[in-house]
């Protein structure tokens, strides 16, 4: 039984960053951003948008009614949840108006939490061949302004459809993992933005790869060569670039050239987007599909990581006449048709928030499912 990604969707808010003009702003040479980090743009969420908003967008792309009726779980991976009990999957499912006799729930282990529903949703599939499940990972990425981690702060989420005899890619269930206790990046209770440990984090995420790149090899018997593509968590850009060429000096020129040039095409999105946290190892993946000439039958590698730390590595096929089921052209123009900001207007954007006072608040933001009402602690969002 073929068990994985039926269909696949993303969703970014309608603003960015260029980070020329950000590195102008912060008087650094703004090849430290675009060469240094991999970074173009940054996307921009203002107050009235969040990971529920942003999830249930990328969502809406692509189901159907029909869909809606045979989804009976929904799983948010997340680490930006704006609740310590509600899960935003709750919210979501009542968005979309999926069935009501569903699970709904979050996940959370830093950026792996996307990677965790994926595979829950792929062991509840085996054991229930005939239902769907909703998969979204969805963060907002912020670090503060004038922060040094601010230029890789970013945001958006990624949905998929996990189901049996997928049309777009099959779990190969090959799944390799590895944990350990490390204070990379950690966010505490009552703090706005995350403690981050740079050195150490992309320290840590290049040795946890190679480590699992190793056990991989020893548990299902594969080389670089057994796949199209390797795609990876994209902290930024750079840092899966990294990885992957820690593993070069096992391979020759030729295959070097080949696994770089699939990763240039699975990093196009997330140059114009940044961080994802939990969903950005999966825009790398829409990306890749919808720019790389891949055929069915190809695998494709995922390295999945999660700072504190957890790092996962696993493989899918692609199924035949994929191509179909993608969404190449709307994912593009949902890009190209952004809003770009001034820093002026960016600075204002990230320092808004919603109102904490139990009363009553309303707001003009007519974007599907943005806040419209909070009352009571509570957040209404447009249906």
């Amino acid at each position: 039984m073929k068990i994985g990604i039926d269909k696949i969707g993303f969703h970014v808010p309608e603003y960015f960053l260029d980070m020329t003009d950000l590195a102008n702003a912060r008087e650094t040479d703004p090849n430290k951003f675009h060469i240094g980090l991999g970074q173009d743009q940054m996307a921009i969420i203002p107050a009235t948008q969040d990971i529920v908003t942003l999830g249930a967008s990328a969502a809406a792309k692509i189901l159907t009614d029909e869909d809606k009726q045979s989804i009976d779980m929904v799983i948010v991976g997340t680490e930006s949840s704006t609740d310590f009990s509600k899960s935003a999957a709750s919210i979501i499912h009542d968005l979309l108006a999926i069935q009501p006799y569903a699970r709904s729930f979050e996940i959370k282990h830093a950026c792996y939490g996307g990677t965790a529903a994926l595979q829950q949703a792929h062991d509840y599939v085996a054991l229930h061949p005939d239902r769907k499940v909703l998969v979204i990972a969805t963060d907002i990425a912020k670090y503060g302004l004038n922060s040094g981690g601010e230029p890789t702060q970013g945001c958006g989420a990624v949905a998929m459809l996990v189901t049996n005899d997928p049309h777009i890619l099959a779990s190969n269930d090959d799944s390799v993992f590895y944990s350990e206790d490390v204070y990379d990046f950690w966010r505490p209770a009552g703090h706005d933005y995350p403690e981050v440990d740079g050195h150490l984090s992309n320290q840590i995420y290049i040795d946890s790869f190679t480590r699992i790149w190793e056990q991989n090899k020893i548990i299902n018997h594969t080389t670089s060569s057994d796949y199209a593509a390797l795609t990876f968590h994209l902290p930024y850009t750079k840092m899966g670039r990294k990885a992957l060429r820690a593993i070069f000096p096992e391979m020759d020129e030729t295959e070097q050239q080949r696994l770089e040039a699939r990763y240039d095409e699975a990093i196009l999105y997330s140059r114009q987007v940044g961080n994802l946290y939990t969903g950005s190892l999966y825009l790398g993946l829409i990306s890749l599909l919808d720019n790389s000439k891949l055929t069915s039958g190809d695998r494709i590698g995922l390295f999945s990581y999660g700072s504190g730390a957890v790092s996962e590595f696993f493989s899918m096929t692609l199924m035949e006449n994929y191509q179909d089921y993608l969404n190449v052209e709307k994912n593009k123009a949902l890009l190209a048709d952004r809003t770009a900001l001034t820093i002026e207007a960016y600075e204002k954007m990230f320092s808004e928030k919603l109102p904490v006072e139990e009363k009553e608040y309303h707001f003009n933001d007519a974007t599907p499912f943005a806040i419209n009402k909070t009352k009571g602690f509570i957040r209404y969002y447009n249906k």
